[in-house]
């Protein structure tokens, strides 16, 4: 469970106040609000700037001509313009996302949630940049093996094989990507350990294990959650969590996170995901068979790799068309989330105090604007939370 960093001005004079405004103090709020004013143009230009960059490199010859350059470095054939023309299309976003990335971080930074060094935050910018190439490459070798062997039909086995990754990957990334960025360890034997298992037992969840994260070497930000499907589910909570928070709180961010395993949030997640890869890549299939798009972007054919850019940029604009209705999404996953963990704890006012805990600690921006809750805001907003466990009354 986590709080999100948007939050409103306030109240102006003669309104009434928030729901919830009076669980934070009038400092709280500013500092709040502060951060996210500092950080949001560089987070939200960041995401600008990488989408241009797709749309330039996308719908201009410009991609095109990047493509043929990279793969005449390696002899021009098809699967060295392919490859070659992957990897600098990921080495540019990365670049172009970095300076955005160190700006964030230097602000947070300033308000003490950052305890990582440049040296180690660079470290996992290489990390970043290095599973992006593993995944890219061999995903781009393949779909243009497809687009090559049948230039008109490729996009049928290509979306079927999408979805298939995307279920894989949901499976394996606690144990294949989690470990990447962050070190894991059995939380040593003791009551909050025995508390968070009866907990998934009460709740009828079973997990492999309890594991604790090291993440007070990057962050002060609290936080816990449910990793995994079947065999890799584990329950995950940052150091910085268990050495904040009380246990009953930790207990109620665990019931939140045990709410999304009830719900089947993870596999709901992954199915969907495979579908919308596999819808993404019917749409590619649709694209890259319209001439004009094909003859602005430089490229002859979808097995042309030159037609990679354009690729690209129609899978950037769909994430950015989408994310929207997305983060919508995730609010009323989240919401129900927080019914859950009201359930299975009935502990409204422990609660309330674990989020305004959790909202503190994080320097939340406790009540966004709305725009900006509409836009990008995954989570409810502090006060809408405690608003909504106020309201809340346990079944009969």
């Amino acid at each position: 469970m986590r709080t999100d960093t948007d939050t409103d001005t306030g109240p102006g004079p003669g309104t009434d106040p928030a729901p919830g405004a009076a669980d934070f103090t009038p400092a709280e709020r500013a500092r709040g609000r502060a951060l996210r004013r500092a950080q949001s143009p560089w987070a939200i230009g960041g995401r600008l700037a990488g989408l241009a960059l797709s749309l330039v490199l996308g719908l201009t010859p410009a991609g095109a001509g990047l493509v043929t350059a990279a793969g005449g470095l390696f002899g021009g054939g098809r699967t060295a313009t392919v490859l070659a023309g992957t990897a600098v299309l990921v080495l540019l976003g990365q670049a172009v996302a970095l300076p955005f990335g160190a700006r964030v971080t230097a602000v947070r930074r300033g308000y003490g949630l950052v305890t990582q060094g440049w040296g180690g935050w660079a470290a996992d910018a290489l990390r970043a940049l290095a599973l992006s190439l593993v995944l890219a490459l061999p995903v781009v070798f393949v779909l243009f093996a497809l687009t090559e062997r049948s230039p008109d039909h490729w996009w049928i086995p290509a979306a079927a094989g999408a979805a298939l990754l995307t279920a894989a990957l949901s499976f394996l990334f606690p144990l294949v990507v989690e470990p990447v960025f962050n070190r894991f360890a059995p939380m040593p034997p003791g009551p909050q350990r025995e508390a968070l298992l009866a907990l998934a037992a009460r709740d009828g969840v079973r997990v492999r294990d309890v594991l604790v994260a090291d993440a007070s070497r990057r962050t002060t930000a609290l936080n816990a959650y449910v990793s995994g499907l079947g065999a890799t589910r584990r329950i995950v909570a940052y150091d910085t969590l268990l050495s904040t928070a009380d246990p009953g709180e930790v207990e109620l961010v665990v019931a939140h996170e045990l709410g999304h395993v009830k719900a089947r949030d993870v596999l709901t997640g992954t199915l969907i995901g495979a579908l919308g890869a596999a819808g993404a890549v019917c749409a590619l299939g649709l694209l890259t068979g319209w001439q004009p798009l094909l003859s602005a972007a430089g490229a002859a054919s979808a097995a042309d790799p030159r037609v990679l850019p354009l690729m690209a940029a129609c899978a950037a604009l769909t994430g950015a068309l989408a994310g929207p209705a997305q983060c919508a999404v995730s609010r009323r996953v989240e919401e129900r989330a927080d019914r859950h963990a009201l359930e299975l704890t009935g502990d409204r006012e422990r609660f309330i105090a674990m989020q305004r805990r959790l909202a503190v600690a994080n320097v939340s921006d406790v009540d966004p604007p709305r725009v900006l809750e509409l836009l990008f805001a995954t989570h409810p907003s502090a006060v809408r939370r405690i608003a909504a466990a106020r309201a809340w009354r346990p079944a009969p």
